[in-house]
């Protein structure tokens, strides 16, 4: 059987951590892994993130460092704010039918295990 995971929901999941902070691609896909089961595909973030690039929902901008090489430090942008926002008011929207979903499986789940005992 297939697992069942939201659509697309890496890429609200890294413009909320977008706005938390900017950071780098590496610490993003460390930070999403509580979010999100990528299974940590760091390959897959920075695909993410240059998608998000594109359609002008996030910036980068290289940094340099004294330690290491130049790494790229990405940021949201207003458009990619606006995204985050609409984006939430799906997610509550998918949240509250999962949770009548849930709980009409408890209540099925509980009327049937009520019949049996009887």
């Amino acid at each position: 059987m297939a697992t069942l995971e939201p659509r697309n929901f890496l890429q609200p999941c890294l413009l909320l951590l977008l706005r938390e902070r900017p950071d780098h691609g590496y610490d993003l896909a460390v930070r999403l892994r509580p979010m999100h089961d990528g299974e940590g595909d760091a390959g897959g973030v920075y695909r993410a993130l240059r998608a998000l690039e594109r359609q002008g929902l996030v910036h980068s901008e290289w940094e340099t460092s004294d330690v290491g090489p130049a790494r790229r430090t990405y940021h949201i942008t207003p458009a990619g704010q606006a995204c985050l926002e609409t984006q939430v008011l799906v997610l509550e929207h998918v949240h509250e039918a999962l949770h009548v979903f849930l709980e009409r499986y408890a209540a099925l789940d509980t009327a049937t295990h009520g019949r049996a005992r009887r």
